[in-house]
């Protein structure tokens, strides 16, 4: 009798635990009500809301539904690459040549410059590369530049695909040799008789027409680009616009001229500028096996690209990674890049049946991943050895990256590692953040419909009711 009574209350104390691990799966009413608000249906959002030390989610809403994660899908491409290639992992850009340079400086045959994906190929680094060839003798190149851009599958791109804003640096396509991102940066000054325009880097052959008229005002608009227009015409780059001098001193961040043709219009530039001979010829081509190295440029390590990948939400840095991966452990294309993935994920007891990668960056209308299995990876993450990295490469909740604006004035700046994602019609949240009383959680916000740019308040309301008091079990 006493047995069987103990029986009784053991299963039913059991049954209570089962309960109360259940998850909710209404978020709390301020999240509710602000959902409401921006007319965004339950139905439309994803949310997992858990501690790092559990298993069972405190908060589930439609935890499984398949949804499009923007760039959130960059926590995916980082943690794998991370682990796969480890934090100390770097690219090497090299110059080589099919024989050393004559005792007085003069390569008679081409200049090889071969890329290996480093994602970070930028202006400066160029210039550096150069001077040390410089330095080590070369003065005259009587051959050709030839760009080899091997080390990637061909990738078929087009920057106006996505949303038909090509000049856009979002837009920007991989390239094994991509050079700064294949963008420009336009610093525009109004003075009294126009706009003066500054460019860097500049291509020799490219000359700026420059048409921007001043307009007064007592405001700067926040959309002052969408004034302007910028046309590539060949040997020309054609400014038109009017450009509101209150906005005073700005930089128009430009891409448009393809990576080849970019960077060898600043190789030969910077070239002549540190004194050395070139006639500026250049072709596409593959380094022969034979020849010989005379420098090379070597990236910062991957632990620190990652935190511009996710803290500023670099598409193009983020494709590269991604491509890098393929190349790795696969057939150096982006389909390879897929199921290297896929086979990480395998290997951690992750699987996602629903998961659709694509491109690896999320600047994407195919991506798909669930919240349930975001918050998998990013627990799966605070128990891998690459922790460390992967948390300090997300914004630090209104202290800097692509949070630093949207955040500023919450009550928990600085106690959150939260990677953002955002394309029209999608908004999305996940990462890591800490509570006021010291503990640790895991939260996911995916939206996907038409007012999701409306889901900021939403998004504030869900961190500031798990920063206050957490979420209490069942």
């Amino acid at each position: 009798m006493v047995r069987s009574f103990l029986a009784l209350c053991v299963a039913a104390l059991l049954l209570s635990r089962a309960t109360a691990a259940e998850p909710a799966n209404t978020p709390p009413a301020a999240v509710a009500a602000a959902l409401q608000a921006a007319g965004i249906p339950m139905s439309a959002v994803g949310i997992v809301v858990h501690g790092v030390a559990e298993r069972t989610p405190r908060l589930a809403v439609n935890a499984r539904q398949p949804l499009n994660p923007a760039s959130l899908m960059k926590l995916l491409t980082t943690s794998a690459a991370l682990e796969m290639l480890g934090p100390a992992f770097t690219w090497r850009t090299e110059v080589l040549a099919d024989a050393p340079p004559d005792h007085a400086g003069v390569l008679a045959g081409d200049l090889y410059l071969r890329g290996s994906g480093d994602p970070k190929l930028t202006y400066d680094r160029l210039w550096l590369l150069l001077r040390e060839l410089r330095g080590r003798g070369l003065k005259e190149i009587r051959g050709a530049l030839v760009l080899d851009r091997t080390a990637f599958a061909p990738v078929d791109h087009d920057p106006a695909a996505f949303d038909g804003k090509p000049q856009r640096p979002y837009n920007v396509g991989p390239d094994a040799l991509l050079f700064n991102f294949t963008a420009m940066s336009l610093t525009l000054i109004p003075e009294n008789g126009g706009v003066r325009v500054l460019a860097e880097p500049l291509p020799t052959e490219l000359t700026i027409v420059n048409r921007l008229r001043v307009i007064e005002g007592k405001l700067c608009p926040a959309e002052w680009r969408e004034a302007l227009t910028a046309s590539f015409l060949p040997g020309q780059l054609i400014l038109v616009g009017d450009y509101p001098r209150p906005c005073g001193e700005k930089h128009w961040h430009l891409a448009g001229l393809p990576n080849g043709e970019f960077l060898a219009g600043v190789f030969t530039r910077l070239w002549r500028e540190l004194g050395g001979e070139f006639s500026g010829r250049w072709r596409e081509g593959a380094t022969p096996a034979q020849a010989v190295l005379l420098a090379t440029s070597t990236s910062p390590p991957l632990s620190e690209l990652v935190r511009d990948i996710n803290k500023f939400s670099n598409n193009v840095m983020a494709r590269q990674l991604y491509l890098t991966l393929g190349t790795k452990f696969g057939a150096g294309d982006t389909a390879s890049a897929g199921q290297v993935v896929k086979r990480w994920l395998t290997q951690k007891g992750l699987d996602f049946p629903e998961l659709v990668v694509d491109n690896g960056a999320g600047l994407s209308r195919d991506a798909r991943i669930s919240a349930e299995h975001l918050a998998q990876l990013l627990t799966a993450v605070w128990e891998s050895p690459i922790m460390p990295e992967l948390v300090a490469s997300l914004p630090i909740v209104a202290v800097d990256g692509t949070t630093k604006k949207r955040y500023d004035g919450v009550a928990y700046r600085g106690r959150g590692h939260l990677k953002t994602g955002s394309l029209e019609g999608v908004r999305g949240i996940a990462g890591y953040l800490l509570d006021r009383g010291g503990r640790r959680w895991i939260v996911v916000f995916l939206v996907n419909h038409p007012n999701a740019g409306a889901a900021q308040p939403a998004f504030d309301a869900l961190l500031d009711r798990v920063w206050r008091s957490g979420l209490p079990a069942g």
